[in-house]
């Protein structure tokens, strides 16, 4: 479940603090990637060196640091995690990030970090049961933090009763159930094809088409949200690609068909890409100078893609296709569907007053096993989270 997951681990001023070493020892062991920011209070108790030297990382301690920030701005630390741990947090802490400090860098990432947020508390049994603290907690709670219950037994003051440091078993159960709740495709794999390809007619000149690629980059970043593996093959695409893919460039429809076929065995593959649907039959080596008044291009059929993918030995447990319509869109799509057996098909409806390609919204309808689903023209973010919905509940 924590492999290949990044977590940022915030150390806070507890007496607790060298347990901390032992959760990041942990979370290592289990394939985690763990990048540490340690308090000023924290570093009271346990050294940069250990922590630096458990986590395989530097280690990160002043929001104003001009190195720190020129080699990992705290907006960009805020960000380059799938979750945020603090353990342990003491109870100086969860007063500061409930009354939504930001005065130094760890209160700083948690204010501005959009992924989900844990905190272990650990202190005094007095502490944890004052009623500022109990306040706070229920405050971060209601905003969304996971707090772990410390546990009960002897404190380092002598004192007996709740407040201990959790168990650090029960603190990779919190971490896991958290990242499956956030990342509901965690442990699945997608392949998905984007773009446009290009079939060449010469050594300069290609059959191609408007595709943008930004439905299908839409939808390959909803599925890394959501924590799948996302082999990405595309074609020519006029926006930036994902961060967490892994990219293949394919600029033909047999490349593209290649590279498919050597991605498997996934769990979820979409067709997004525009794929040429002619070549040449035989592509000349020099260029075709304009010498004549016509000219005759002998085409052969690109490879059917979608099709291979839903007749492999190896054929996913979804496979979803898209279709490009003009006319009798949705008679051509369900007959697309039938003839390609893929288990999905989202139609693209196009016209001159609604372009599609380029464009960024789309007007759409799936084509579901058993249901169709018209959900008109919206942003292509918004069609990739409503598939994104749908997979999950198809496929968990």
């Amino acid at each position: 479940m924590l492999h290949n997951t990044k977590i940022l681990f915030i150390i806070t001023g507890s007496i607790a603090a060298y347990k901390a070493l032992d959760v990041i020892r942990e979370l290592r062991r289990q394939g985690a990637t763990v990048r540490c920011i340690l308090t000023q209070g924290g570093a009271e108790f346990i050294t940069e060196l250990s922590v630096s030297a458990l986590s395989g990382e530097r280690v990160y301690t002043e929001l104003f640091s001009v190195t720190d920030e020129a080699e990992m701005g705290h907006i960009k630390l805020a960000r380059e995690h799938d979750l945020a741990l603090v353990a342990p947090a003491s109870a100086d802490f969860i007063a500061k990030i409930a009354s939504g400090r930001a005065d130094d860098l760890a209160t700083a990432v948690l204010l501005a970090t959009d992924k989900p947020i844990l905190i272990a508390p650990a202190m005094n049994p007095q502490m944890w049961q004052n009623p500022a603290t109990l306040d706070n907690i229920e405050t971060l709670e209601r905003r969304g933090i996971t707090v772990i219950p410390p546990a009960s037994g002897e404190m380092a003051c002598g004192e007996v009763g709740a407040g201990r440091f959790p168990e650090i078993s029960d603190i990779i159960s919190f971490v896991e159930d958290e990242l499956k709740a956030a990342q509901p495709l965690r442990g699945l794999t997608a392949l998905i094809t984007v773009g446009a390809t290009r079939e060449p007619l010469d050594p300069v000149r290609f059959i191609s088409n408007h595709s943008s690629g930004k439905q299908g980059i839409a939808i390959a970043t909803a599925l890394v949200q959501a924590g799948a593996a996302v082999t990405l093959i595309h074609g020519h695409v006029d926006v930036p690609l994902p961060d967490g893919v892994v990219a293949i460039h394919a600029s033909t429809a047999q490349a593209m068909l290649e590279a498919c076929l050597s991605a498997l065995p996934v769990d979820i593959a979409i067709c997004t890409a525009a794929v040429a649907d002619w070549q040449m039959q035989n592509i000349p080596t020099e260029k075709q100078k304009k010498t004549i008044d016509t000219l005759t291009l002998e085409l052969v059929q690109t490879p059917d893609i979608l099709g291979a993918l839903c007749t492999d030995e190896q054929r996913p447990r979804l496979v979803i296709g898209f279709a490009a319509e003009t006319s009798n869109a949705l008679e051509n799509a369900s007959a697309k569907k039938q003839r390609k057996g893929c288990d999905w098909l989202v139609l693209n409806e196009i016209s001159l007053e609604n372009p599609v390609f380029g464009d960024d919204c789309n007007t759409v309808t799936v084509l579901l096993e058993q249901e169709v689903q018209a959900w008109g023209m919206l942003p292509k973010q918004t069609i990739a989270q409503k598939l994104l919905a749908l997979i999950e509940k198809e496929i968990l």
